[in-house]
């Protein structure tokens, strides 16, 4: 990448979008910058007696469309730039949903692997404890995101209910099911992703069946092969943090995810089911119809966007492809359904959970299937229409379809033209 921040980089996407529309020059100075970025240590009891202290942020991007939502990610290299980025895409990719939220996030600087359960814990209710005042079920609702899990959220809103003196499930979404958690959210955003290019197969060019690779087989990256295997198409090759497998025929995705149940790596299956081991950085260079990225940001640049040889690039994770990425694959015919699209079925089902927890009713798992598909296709196929009809990429047509609606917003309390006229 070049120079300048991940915030700078993101940035970037808004410019280019405010090109296609006649917005006010105040929207713009409004999205440039994060409302609130808060940062403290949060000091916690280790196992063997000893004290130490944890970087943590929670950012409130922008909060015109209502409370701001976002993950908190358990990452050793956190910083408070990252968080200010996820936090604007969050604000984007509510909007693209069209659900009444802002963008927000928030991190932890530390290893969790390292941790003990006991210690996880305490550094959990330790981040409740010192944004207590910032979060809440109408200001900022966090959720589950990189290396955290529904008990990790189960923990934080028990810690929340202690402060404030009563149950306030609607705080925290992504929490476990006896604790006011939403049935499907646990494939959301792989299934929010399925969904969309589902949908969209034949607007894209996709024959049947499609062959698939998976960077990254966490979460996202386990659902999003399960999804598709089970509809018959063949996933021939996956990695994770240890490495990765390739299989022309098709992997055994059910092999690999037991190797991951069992706390190993995807390469571990190597030599068996007819999988072969593959150099992780290769993966975005296999033969296939679909790339997946599933894992961090910036994973396909400017260095390996040329061997890309996808037709299409579903984007699970946040900013996987950088700038300079999307224009040599916009070169190469590469289309890339972005992530404030394509992973945005998770922060779907948490409002989902989040309206399920203020209204103490709760929807069916073909229920919450059936809204998200909805939802999933009506703002995919408007993008969809909005790049053909600009002939621009589907990712500068999601930032104008979310800008025209953070723009309304932030016009309707007035802007320089009302004030001077």
């Amino acid at each position: 990448m070049s120079e300048g921040s991940l915030l700078d980089h993101a940035l970037v996407r808004l410019d280019e979008a405010a090109a296609h529309l006649a917005i006010d020059a105040d929207v713009i100075e409004k999205l440039k910058y994060a409302r609130e970025t808060t940062k403290v240590r949060l000091m916690i009891r280790m196992d063997d007696g000893s004290r130490k202290s944890f970087l943590a942020w929670r950012c409130r991007y922008d909060d015109t469309r209502g409370p701001t939502k976002g993950g908190i990610r358990f990452h050793p290299d956190a910083t408070a730039d990252e968080v200010e980025t996820l936090a604007f895409w969050m604000t984007f990719k509510c909007a693209v949903m069209n659900l009444p939220y802002g963008g927000g996030k928030g991190a932890v600087q530390v290893d969790p692997r390292k941790l003990s359960k006991a210690e996880l814990e305490r550094l959990s209710r330790a981040y409740i404890q010192a944004f207590s005042r910032i979060i809440g079920p109408d200001r900022d609702i966090p959720a589950p995101d990189v290396y955290t899990n529904s008990m990790i959220m189960g923990w934080m809103a028990d810690e929340y209910a202690q402060i404030v003196g009563e149950a306030a499930p609607a705080v925290i979404t992504g929490k476990p099911l006896a604790l006011g958690g939403s049935l499907g959210r646990g494939d959301a955003t792989a299934r929010g992703g399925y969904y969309l290019v589902r949908h969209l197969a034949t607007d894209l060019g996709l024959g049947q069946p499609l062959k698939v690779a998976v960077q990254g087989f966490g979460n996202a990256g386990q659902h999003i092969a399960r999804l598709l295997a089970a509809d018959g198409h063949t996933i021939v090759a996956v990695s994770d943090s240890e490495g990765a497998v390739h299989a022309p025929a098709g992997l055994d995705v059910h092999a690999l995810m037991t190797a991951k149940a069992q706390g190993r790596s995807v390469a571990s299956t190597a030599g068996s089911h007819g999988h072969e081991r593959l150099a992780a950085e290769k993966l975005v260079g296999v033969d296939c119809d679909v790339l997946v990225p599933s894992a961090l940001e910036n994973m396909i640049h400017e260095g390996n966007a040329g061997t890309v040889r996808a037709k299409l690039i579903l984007e699970l994770a946040n900013g996987p492809v950088t700038a300079e990425a999307d224009a040599i694959l916009a070169r190469n015919s590469v289309i890339v359904l972005p992530d404030i699209l394509a992973n945005a079925g998770g922060v779907t089902v948490s409002y989902f959970e989040w309206v399920q927890n203020r209204q103490g009713y709760y929807w069916t798992l073909e229920e919450i299937h059936e809204r998200l598909r909805v939802i999933m296709e009506r703002e995919g196929r408007a993008i969809w229409n909005t790049a053909r009809e600009k002939g621009i990429s589907v990712r500068t047509a999601a930032y104008v379809h979310a800008l025209n609606r953070l723009a309304e917003a932030i016009e309707a309390h007035g802007t320089q033209n009302f004030f001077v006229s």
